[in-house]
């Protein structure tokens, strides 16, 4: 595969101004409906950048009954997004052809999210504390939290997406996504909460990750480094530009995003830095951070301590 991308990269700029003449057709899973957190995908598809790259790229909307595993590894799509780093090891875990290729968010945007209040000023503050969290989380970021923070069990409260019992209870915690749930409590409740990002304390997932199946990295390495790159484009554009072509796209997929849900988000996810952490580039991925998040997770049961967790990523692609 070295060799391959050697080659591919090399022919990158040889080949630029005749990309657009002959398009390969690829096929892209977002985790969820379109939104701005899929912005940049969006932007590079309604640009013209992906073509650009000589990629004909068909965006296929995520959502609830959408197992982006299943059509990476049945060969129903080419690309697709891991959510967190959870997804491209549970994918190895599970036999699934398929890898991590890119990071689009340095930064997961998970949050923990209270009232104004003086007692809690860190996370550190909320152990012992009720929080309200889903089922899908006691086996994800929870994880991280026990090790980090010494958080029970028994702080556990099921969170069903519904803000009212946050917003009736003064004391609640609960857990949310930067660019989303804040937002809505500010409109709904008529006040800011305090929020407590996870990044921000170092967890070390990596959020909006590019995946791709393993015939296809090790096939047509070219066609990755094409779309990685125009995807990096995308992100570039839509958060330092002008986000109304992908925007329109956004909202033509999904008629419930609004412009202000849009441009909150926006701001969110520059406010907070979650695609460039520092002076962290765009899309990249380090041996160090994948092999802390496999290290705690595996320690805590998550993962057999004897899995492959390298075979869930390949910086390759970004060199």
């Amino acid at each position: 595969m070295k060799r391959l991308l050697a080659a591919a990269v090399a022919a990158v700029t040889l080949l630029a101004p005749a990309l657009a003449q002959e398009l390969t057709k690829v096929r892209f899973v977002t985790d969820w409906k379109a939104q701005a957190e899929q912005g940049g995908f969006y932007q590079a598809k309604a640009k013209g950048i992906y073509e650009k790259y000589g990629l004909d790229v068909e965006i296929i909307q995520g959502g609830a009954s959408v197992n982006v595993p299943l059509l990476l590894g049945s060969g129903q799509a080419e690309f697709a997004i891991g959510s967190n780093s959870f997804i491209p090891l549970n994918m190895i875990a599970a036999d699934v052809p398929a890898v991590a290729v890119a990071a689009i968010f340095q930064k997961d945007p998970q949050v923990l999210i209270t009232h104004p209040r003086d007692d809690i000023k860190s996370i550190g503050d909320m152990r012992g504390k009720p929080i309200m969290i889903s089922d899908a989380a006691t086996g994800a970021y929870w994880i991280w939290l026990k090790a980090s923070f010494g958080f029970d069990d028994s702080q556990i409260r099921k969170y069903t997406f519904n803000l009212a019992p946050f917003l009736a209870d003064e004391s609640a915690i609960q857990q949310g996504y930067i660019t989303s749930e804040p937002y809505q409590i500010e409109k709904e409740g008529g006040f800011k909460p305090q929020l407590f990002l996870l990044a921000d304390e170092n967890y070390p997932s990596y959020a909006n990750l590019i995946l791709t199946t393993d015939d296809m990295a090790s096939a047509k390495p070219l066609v990755v480094v094409h779309f990685i790159q125009a995807s990096i484009e995308g992100w570039t554009d839509y958060l330092t530009g002008d986000p109304a072509p992908g925007n329109a796209l956004i909202k033509a997929d999904n008629p419930e995003m609004t412009d202000d849900l849009i441009a909150q988000a926006i701001v969110k996810m520059n406010e907070y830095k979650l695609a460039t952490a520092g002076d962290v580039k765009l899309g990249t991925m380090t041996d160090e951070r994948w092999k802390a998040f496999f290290e705690i997770m595996s320690a805590n049961g998550v993962y057999d301590p004897k899995l492959d967790w390298k075979r869930a990523y390949t910086t390759v692609f970004l060199q």
